[in-house]
This record gives structure tokens, sequence and C-alpha cells, in this order.
């Protein structure tokens, strides 16, 4: 296969070496358990903290690395998919979570929350989508009611990644009706605050180890003390922080396409049909060259999409393309994998199989494909 040239330095490799190590050893042997399960163990998280895997961008003054650069989230998500443990949140967690917290939150928050979730003594989760809005981030109806020193919070949430074992909820609400974007703010719920109840770990088709859940706000009594950047600022807040979401999620496509073409070529190259190997036959060859073609493809795209988020210099129409191209490829490039497998491919016990169900949300959650190639089109004037 071509190697595109690479973004990675020795400290980069030697994080892999580190994050590789520490996958083998306390994920592997316990992921089909916790797919099971329909979540990850608690002890993982604070392990994954002992080792550096968690928050690495975070100031070193917070318990941190302070290793801003995005592409030491790129590698952890590679090996992750490397390995085919989709019930990690470790990659919401340092990419779209904790960011939010570095970039918005006061001293006093920083300190209080930060250390945290770093050490994997807290887990986070942002609830954004709602039983009746999901990309449409300004249909939110979640309130928070000003009450002198504390918000009044009610309202549902679903589809939220961590959902179950979350400590910290970003939660997106509304602290003005009548306000539209102007009127939605970040408010952070702290497990144990009364009348924040958790509904069902929803039952997904895929990603079955990644707790999901339902989130209900029932007059929950949230400190001023718990806002988020400024009242009022949440939707510029989210739309600040998007694309960097975004393009993780298509660094995540891009690994996960990878690891699929191995597990494809190291297939072709073992399995015997009509007395040779399946690759001898010209159909799979000119496939295979396809996928190879396709996913280097992605990878130049993703890299140089990485490099220009470090330099700060990645925009939304930037991720917006970067998002819906690969994960739409991503589905793409499996479902021509199971085709490849044959019955072996429709097996559970079969990696290609787990890739297939995994890869589907892709396309959907960051916001749908249809939202991306929306919000491209109106940044050529369309």
């Amino acid at each position: 296969m071509p190697q595109s040239p690479s973004i990675y330095e020795q400290e980069h490799e030697d994080f892999r070496a580190s994050a590789r190590a520490f996958l083998d050893k306390e994920v592997v042997p316990h992921h089909e358990q916790w797919e099971k399960d329909g979540q990850v163990s608690r002890e993982v998280w604070r392990r994954a903290g002992e080792v550096g895997l968690l928050c690495f961008d975070v100031d070193e003054a917070y318990g941190g690395a302070g290793m801003k650069d995005f592409r030491y989230n790129m590698v952890l998500a590679e090996e992750i998919s490397k390995v085919g443990a989709s019930g990690l949140g470790f990659p919401v967690h340092n990419d779209v979570i904790v960011p939010y917290i570095s970039q918005l939150g006061t001293e006093e928050q920083k300190q209080r929350w930060l250390p945290g979730l770093v050490s994997g003594e807290l887990i986070s989760a942002i609830a954004m989508t709602e039983p009746g809005a999901g990309s449409d981030l300004q249909g939110i109806r979640t309130s928070a009611v000003d009450k002198g020193d504390h918000y009044v919070l009610n309202g549902s949430k679903t589809f939220i990644s961590n959902g179950i074992m979350s400590d910290l909820v970003i939660v997106v609400c509304r602290t003005d009706p009548d306000a539209g974007h102007q009127g939605i703010s970040l408010v952070v719920v702290e497990r144990g605050m009364p009348g924040f109840e958790r509904g069902r770990n929803l039952d997904k088709v895929g990603m079955k180890a990644q707790d999901t859940a339902e989130l209900f706000f029932d007059n929950v009594e949230v400190p001023k003390e718990n806002l988020l950047g400024e009242e009022g600022s949440g939707f510029i807040s989210l739309m600040v922080n998007l694309p960097q979401e975004r393009i993780s999620i298509a660094a995540i496509a891009v690994a996960a396409m990878e690891h699929v073409l191995q597990l494809c070529l190291d297939y072709a190259k073992e399995r015997q049909a009509f007395g040779r190997p399946i690759s001898k036959f010209q159909h799979n060859r000119f496939l295979l060259a396809e996928m190879a073609t396709e996913v280097h493809i992605a990878r130049v795209f993703v890299n140089d999409c990485v490099t220009r988020l470090n330099a700060g210099e990645a925009d939304t129409q930037l991720a917006s393309m970067a998002k819906w191209w690969t994960t739409e490829l991503q589905t793409k490039v499996v479902d021509r994998g199971v085709q490849l497998f044959g019955g072996y491919g429709y097996m559970n016990e079969y990696p290609i199989a787990k890739a297939f169900v995994d890869s589907r949300i892709q396309t959907i959650y960051g916001g749908t494909t249809e939202i991306q190639k929306e919000i491209i089109g109106r940044t050529l004037g369309l």
C-alpha cells in the first residue's frame, strides 16, 4: 500500500507504543464482557488516566501533560480502532467534552473539575440531542430558569455517549426562550444532583460496550457557579468546538478503514476458493485496489485536516467536508469488506462483522451527512 508522508514524530510513536501496550493489557481481554455488560469498567478509565491517555492537552497546572497537538488524539484513535475497542469513551471525553471546560471554564471550575477528568476519576458527557431535536440545535427545549444564585433545569436528552457512567454532564439548554440561538447556554450538571436521573442504557445496533443513555432533568437546581462560559453564548461555543469534534470523527473513520483494509488483505491471501487464494481473482484484486486507493486518499485528507487544526486553520467548511466524506466512505469500505468475507463476514466472531455494525453510527452522530452538506452549501453561498 502507498504510504502517505507521515505527520508523526518520534514522540507520537512512543505514545503509540504506550497506548498499544495499555490496550493489549487492560482492554482487549475484557472487551467481550463489556459488550455483554453494555459499558466498560470505571477501573479502565482510572488506569487510562494513570498512564496518560486522558486529556493530554490539559495544562500541567491541572494534572495534564499540556500536549496541545491533535496528532496524539489521532494516534489513540488509531490504536483503539485496531483492536475494535469501540466501548471506550475516551475520544469523546478527550476530543469533544473536556476542551469545553479547558477553553470556557473559570479558574475555579478548572481547578474543581480538570484534575479528576485527567485522572479518570471523573467521566464526562455532553448532552445536546433531545427526543425532538437532533442536528437542529436551535430546536432544543431543555430550559434553565434563572432563580438568582442558581438555575432550575428541566428537560430530557437522548443518545448521550458516556451517559450512564458520566460524573459531569455539559447540558445544552435554553436560558432565554425568546432569544433564538442567543438564548442557548451551557451548564454543568454533576452526578447526584437532586432531580437528575438517567434512563435506559440504550440498546444499539453496534458499539455495544459504549454506554449511551437517556438523561432526565426534573427541577434540577444547578448553581450559577456551574454555568460554562457566558450566559447566552452556548450556541457560539458549540459552533467553535464542533470542527474539532468532526475532524475527530473523521480521524476515527480513517483509522477504522485502514484496519478493515488490512483485515481484507489478510483474508484474501489466506482464503481459498476453486483451488487458489481469492486474491487471485481479478474482481477481488480490483476491489482491494479500489479500497486501498480510497483509504489512502482519506488518510492524506485527514492528515491535512489535523495539520490545519493544529495550526488553528481548520474551519467549519473543512471539518464538515471531512466528517461526511470519510464516514460515508467508511460505511462503503466496511460493507465491501463484509461481502469479500462472504458468510464469515456476517458472523459476530469475525472482526469485520463488528466493524460493520460499529461503523453505521459514524454518518449520523456529530451532525448527519445531510447536515454537513447543508453547512458546506451555505459556505459556498448557496
